[in-house]
């Protein structure tokens, strides 16, 4: 039986039925196996250490213990939705499991299995379109991609710049969200600027209400991004959702499941989804002026009317993303046609589209980067679907409650059939 977690009380928290037990347990070895997988725990370190010790973990044994645990699900006493919850979570762990025993499987299955979601690539003409309306947004010649160019130039934030920022946007949305939101007391964001890494920002919640914050600054980020960098991985985005969960699911439920966020599981969609809607919980319209008066007391300038109008539009080229990994991983396209088709529809530079072919490429993350395209569209969807609720007050759901996509997915099916 798990502990409960670092910092917590445990009064009067039921124990940990056997199958969270074996989730947690299955869990950590796949982490063992699988550098990264293990996005986040704070749960009983004496398990952490057990498992740690063990002789190294075989992969078919693991999908073995994954169909296991399925099996006894139904008998765990455990009720909704922490059932449904562990069911999801324990098919995609099953999946990665039986991949990494070389058991073969296609791209889109391996998402769907993962993520329970099915994807398909943009038409191209919706990229044409969002090009035209760049183009007339943006001042300056030589169509959309030398404008856009041009303006991300300006927007260019050098990286002895970034980390100071980063932290006084943030300062700022943290006041927003504890007023709207709440925050556990005692709760902390620390940050640091790397380099050389496959992804744009990381967060990493190590419990007891606080996280670390990495930066990779040879993504290039400009001070227009710093917004959506800001909500998406700490307020009201990653940092937020993990206080929650830890304070109201944890600590005082004794859902200890919640205690370890897992890769490649229909958990990391939700939680990448709300990171995506993260600026719009925040601060919705008028984002871009607030942005640009708290910088402003940096003495960093942005246009924070055009920042508003230029994001919606390359958020959506950003499914190119997922495009490519289909043609990468499901038409076995190469990385070379990869790299030009970001090129051409996100209008990124080459250096640009390799490093993102390099996320695409990894082993761990070739699928994840449905979580931000999927998620985000899925999420955003249920937000504003709701007939009682507003979305600030389904936001906050996602915050507090463990919802899977199949969940919102069915929500949404139900929403339109009334609708009908």
């Amino acid at each position: 039986m798990t502990g409960a977690p670092s910092g917590a009380s445990g009064a009067g928290v039921p124990g940990t039925a056997p199958v969270v037990d074996g989730y947690l347990e299955l869990g950590l070895r796949l982490g063992r196996l699988v550098d990264g997988f293990v996005d986040c725990w704070f749960g009983d370190p004496g398990l952490a250490a057990r498992v740690a010790s063990e002789p190294a973990p075989v992969p078919g044994e693991l999908a073995a213990d994954a169909a296991r645990l399925l099996r006894a699900l139904p008998d765990s006493g455990l009720p909704e939705p922490r059932r449904a919850f562990l069911e999801a979570q324990l098919r995609a762990l099953e999946c990665v499991a039986r991949r990494l025993d070389g058991r073969p499987l296609g791209f889109l299955a391996e998402v769907r299995a993962y993520f329970e979601v099915d994807i398909e690539p943009v038409p191209p003409d919706r990229y044409a379109n969002v090009h035209e309306l760049i183009d007339e947004l943006l001042p300056g010649s030589g169509g959309p991609r030398a404008k856009l160019a041009a303006f991300r130039e300006r927007d260019r934030l050098a990286p002895d710049a970034l980390g100071r920022a980063v932290r006084v946007l943030s300062g700022a949305l943290r006041e927003l969200t504890a007023e709207r939101f709440g925050l556990p007391p005692g709760e902390a964001v620390d940050y640091e600027v790397v380099r050389d890494r496959p992804w744009n920002a990381f967060n990493r919640y190590q419990g007891g209400y606080r996280s670390l914050v990495t930066i990779n600054a040879d993504a290039g980020h400009g001070l227009s991004a710093l917004p959506h960098l800001a909500t998406h991985e700490c307020y009201p985005g990653h940092h937020t959702e993990r206080c929650a969960k830890e304070a109201g699911l944890v600590r005082a439920r004794g859902q200890d499941e919640q205690a370890i966020a897992l890769v490649n599981t229909p958990q990391c969609l939700i939680a990448e989804g709300m990171g995506e809607a993260a600026l719009d919980a925040a601060l919705g319209d008028g984002w871009g002026p607030w942005t640009a008066e708290v910088l402003a007391s940096e003495g960093l300038h942005l246009d924070g009317e055009l920042a508003e109008l230029l994001l919606p539009l390359t958020a959506q080229l950003l499914s190119a993303r997922q495009d490519a990994a289909i043609m990468l991983h499901d038409r076995h396209a190469d990385p070379e046609t990869a790299v030009a088709y970001l090129e051409r529809w996100m209008l990124v530079d080459e250096t640009r589209a390799r490093h993102m072919v390099r996320f695409l490429t990894d082993p761990l993350w070739r699928a994840y980067t449905v979580t931000y395209i999927s998620g985000s569209t899925l999420v955003r969807a249920w937000m504003h679907a709701g007939r009682d609720e507003s979305p600030t007050e389904r936001y906050r759901r996602l915050l507090t409650e463990p919802l899977l996509p199949s969940t919102l997915t069915a929500d949404l099916a139900a929403t339109r059939r009334g609708a009908a």
